[in-house]
């Protein structure tokens, strides 16, 4: 047995769980940012986290002078930082992992000047950090007096929904706020929810003080039948893959936009005319006129693409440049912009099955008024519960 520990490759073997260790506090990292928490069980949860801590530890410094290790006493700590700001207060958790930072950190196998340089990087980066965080939620994060006085789940459970009172200076607001309820990561004692994902589907100023919300449940025949019978213009806003799964091609979407009435009599096209003008119902004279010609595939392209263009996407004089490959701001520079909306008196029912819409789903009714179709949560796509951006907002 002696043998066996003394090995290299044990040791080795054995640093594979300082890289796990410290990729767990990068995770962790990760859900401060993105996720609000909520534990069931402190205790345990910190029994839990104390466990695995200890014997992270222990594996950690029997294998203390390998690579991976020492790279894992430099992650540690400052991976937690987002943790200690965002979850203040879930000592449970925190300390448990701190711990064991600042333990392998100091009893590494690096040198001590190597210890000394990291130990005063990390406490500056504290130190800081809280003031950074102090300030910014101090100064750009707006606070208001809110109350929620009441929540709760759809009937099919792929909802929840609170309504909440905010006190301001303008007699404050009552907002119906819902979010999906399938978005959440449940481990054992912790759940972490998604945070800036909610919709708010009804406002009213001010606070009102009559609150009822009904539920029901609608298929998707009816919500269709009940809209087109309001207006046969009413226009869904669809992603990429959608409009592609509907047999839309991108340069098929494309739209004139922003024109003057100069550049409307200049090709023919009554001033009045609000009406999108698709590129396709363009001949080849009035495409030219806006630097545009159209291949024998329907593809749009750039007659005379400037340097700064070329150069921006990344090309050669001489190179075809589509439409598709530009991005928003400069289509913008040809009047061109995608058009991303469908009628919905245009879609048939199977059309809607294969954008996902189920055949029957939840409805909301906020005193008297529906604020929710589960039908127009999913085609304009309310909750996008894959988008990961950074934003101040995150902080609160």
């Amino acid at each position: 047995m002696k043998n066996f520990l003394a090995n290299i490759w044990t040791k080795r073997a054995a640093s594979l769980v300082s890289a796990l260790y410290a990729f767990c506090a990068c995770y962790l990292c990760y859900y401060s940012i993105f996720y609000d928490i909520e534990i069931s069980s402190r205790i345990s949860l910190c029994l839990l986290i104390s466990g695995i801590s200890l014997f992270s530890l222990v594996i950690m410094l029997y294998s203390k002078k390998q690579v991976l290790t020492r790279i894992a006493s430099i992650v540690i700590i400052p991976a937690m930082l987002p943790v200690v700001l965002l979850y203040f207060g879930e000592w449970g958790m925190i300390i448990p992992i701190i711990a064991v930072g600042i333990i392998i950190l100091l009893l590494s196998g690096s040198g001590e000047g190597f210890k000394t340089a990291f130990g005063t990087i990390f406490l500056l980066l504290y130190i800081f950090g809280a003031l950074a965080y102090f300030l910014v939620t101090s100064f750009f994060v707006t606070s208001a007096a809110e109350q929620i006085v009441e929540s709760g789940v759809s009937p099919s459970g792929m909802y929840r929904y609170s309504v909440v009172n905010t006190e301001d200076s303008s007699n404050g607001s009552t907002a119906v706020y819902v979010e999906p309820n399938y978005a959440d990561v449940h481990y054992p004692f912790v759940t972490f929810s998604l945070k800036e994902i909610e919709r708010v589907v009804y406002l009213e100023r001010p606070i009102t003080e009559e609150i009822d919300v009904q539920w029901t449940t609608q298929t998707r025949q009816e919500i269709t039948s009940y809209l087109n019978s309001i207006s046969d213009s009413i226009a869904v806003h669809l992603s990429e893959d959608q409009l592609e799964a509907l047999g839309y091609s991108y340069d098929g979407k494309l739209i004139l936009s922003d024109l003057t009435s100069d550049q409307k009599l200049d090709i023919g096209i009554s001033v009045s005319n609000i009406d999108a003008i698709y590129l396709d119902e363009l001949t080849t004279e009035q495409l030219a006129y806006f630097g545009i010609g159209k291949t024998e595939s329907g593809r749009y392209y750039v007659l005379d693409p400037s340097a700064e263009l070329l150069e921006d996407i990344d090309k050669e004089s001489g190179d075809t440049v589509y439409f598709s490959e530009l991005s928003s701001s400069w289509q913008s520079e040809y009047n061109v912009e995608k058009d991303d909306s469908v009628l919905l008196s245009s879609l048939t029912d199977e059309n809607l099955e294969m954008l996902g819409v189920p055949e029957s789903g939840d409805v909301m009714t906020f005193n008297g008024e529906i604020c929710f179709r589960y039908y127009v949560a999913i085609l304009e796509d309310y909750f996008d519960i894959d988008n990961r951006s950074l934003s101040i907002s995150l902080l609160s």
